[in-house]
């Protein structure tokens, strides 16, 4: 009866952890928004740098593979707010983007292409190893 309890409490704690997680990481993809605010109202990037929001679309990429049910059953909360903060990045970088200067805009297209390129191949390759790992390196 006390491992029951014991479970139960784990299970509750970990659900009331998972979902503060996602409203902290929440929050922290509405940060940008007074940035981005005042990029299209001046109608420039100024100064500002686009890498970190390229790196925060990898990380958040990254972090939706391996939360999705197939690749880690039971981190759905993971891959729900990966995604919601992937779309986050996609639209910060695309206005980035539209008012970056044209020396700034080659760069950073050419990073985002690239991420999403290696994302893929990830993707298609990782089920190959699936299928290599089920097969010994060397016949007996």
């Amino acid at each position: 009866m006390s491992s029951t309890v014991v479970s139960s409490v784990y299970v509750v704690c970990s659900d009331a952890a998972g979902i503060a997680g996602n409203i902290f990481a929440f929050v922290l993809f509405l940060s940008p928004i007074p940035t981005f605010r005042r990029i299209i109202r001046n109608e420039s990037t100024e100064m500002f740098s686009g890498m970190p929001y390229i790196y925060a679309l990898l990380n958040c990429l990254i972090c939706l593979w391996y939360g999705m049910p197939i690749v880690s059953p039971g981190i759905i909360l993971m891959a729900t707010v990966n995604s919601i903060g992937a779309i986050f990045q996609l639209i910060y970088i695309s206005v980035f983007v539209v008012y970056a200067e044209k020396p700034m805009k080659v760069p950073n297209g050419i990073g985002t292409g690239l991420e999403t390129l290696q994302l893929a191949l990830y993707a298609y390759f990782n089920d190959a190893s699936q299928e290599e790992l089920k097969h010994p390196l060397i016949d007996p």
